[in-house]
């Protein structure tokens, strides 16, 4: 049975799981204070620091990087490329350390697993990455020339829900076309066709719904006023867009359940909540349009499928489209154990990053 190990580093925790097949038998979250993120002038810079805190996880429940027959890690901030299977290469290394496509902590995610792939001679690959790219051309056109759309969402836990459902009905996703739509702290909202998400709102740069966290798509002018408003301070209005949008900006807090329950007494925070839920509506029908009306199911997914009123009260909206199936949560350490284990298995070939 093979054993994987899998990284997934977020901005103050490092995820990591041990696999035995599809079985998760150990895994750690690693908190880190405020203080200890701050000490590092680069994000980059933090790469020790994490790796030196997952070593000593392993070496506590006795797992020696010897015995790992593959290292998956979450795919970071590189070039477009569509989704798949890809080696963590130098060449992919070399674009990290340069910062040639952006600064983002999987990225020192991928750097660590390259060191531990070089020092114990073990391949280490990324799946699904972020910067999935798989967009049609009409697509791409954003309305301004020197301007092009960008795919940036979910993909990692929209391509392995994708999967999940074609595996339910023992098809395979080249055989559908699916609506997904993963709503967690960003909204992404995907059109998948035969396997391919061939259109999907940029839910880091601020298309589609609001949503706890972001302020989903604003009107150009909007954003220039808030350029004037904070006097041409661009990451301050950034910090407004995206961690200071959405229920944070209305409710003052992104806590869903205690808003939930705030607008059982406050028509306010219904409202709100409303809003919400009507605008992943709008992008749901919108990429229906994208698919031509041939959707054989739209599937919701992330932290905030598990709230039985969003979900409801989302699939009453769009289920004349097709049939609406809840996939609570977003399980990325299992979903890159199951991209590794199409590797070990020879099921997906390893793409090329050049």
């Amino acid at each position: 049975m093979f054993k994987i190990l899998v990284l997934n580093l977020g901005s103050t925790s490092s995820k990591a799981a041990v696999f035995h097949g599809e079985t998760m038998v150990s895994s750690t979250t690693i908190r880190h204070t405020a203080s200890e993120i701050a000490a590092f002038a680069r994000v980059l810079d933090q790469q020790d620091f994490r790796r030196e805190a997952i070593e000593k996880w392993l070496k506590e429940i006795n797992v020696a990087f010897e015995s790992l027959d593959c290292i998956c890690v979450r795919g970071g901030v590189v070039k477009p490329l569509p989704g798949g299977i890809y080696w963590v290469s130098k060449e992919v290394i070399d674009d990290i350390l340069a910062e040639k496509y952006g600064t983002h902590v999987t990225n020192v995610g991928n750097c660590i697993g390259y060191y531990w792939g070089e020092k114990y001679n073990k391949p280490v690959i990324f799946v699904d990455a972020p910067i999935t790219d798989e967009l049609c051309v009409l697509a791409r056109y954003s309305g301004l020339k020197q301007v092009s759309r960008r795919s940036v969402f979910h993909a990692l836990n929209q391509k392995q829900i994708a999967r999940q459902y074609a595996k339910e009905g023992k098809t395979d996703v080249s055989d559908l076309n699916l609506i997904v739509c993963h709503m967690g702290g960003g909204v992404s909202v995907g059109a998948h066709r035969k396997g391919q998400v061939i259109d999907v709102n940029n839910a880091l740069d601020g298309e589609g719904p609001f949503s706890p966290e972001r302020s989903g798509g604003l009107s150009c002018f909007a954003v220039l006023d808030l350029v004037e408003e904070f006097r041409g301070d661009t990451r301050q209005v950034r910090k407004v867009l995206v961690g200071g949008g959405g229920l944070v900006s209305y409710m003052g807090s992104n806590n869903v359940v205690a808003i939930m329950e705030q607008a059982q007494q406050d028509d306010e925070a219904k409202r709100v909540i409303d809003a919400m839920i009507y605008q992943m509506a709008k992008e749901i029908g919108a990429m229906a349009t994208v698919l031509e009306g041939k959707v054989d199911a739209i599937l919701l997914t992330g932290g905030l499928a598990y709230n039985e009123y969003i979900c409801k009260t989302l699939s009453d909206r769009v289920d004349w489209i097709a049939g609406v199936k809840v996939y609570p949560g977003e399980d990325e350490l299992a979903a890159l154990a199951m991209g590794a284990l199409r590797f070990l298995n020879k099921e997906e070939e390893v793409q090329s990053y050049n």
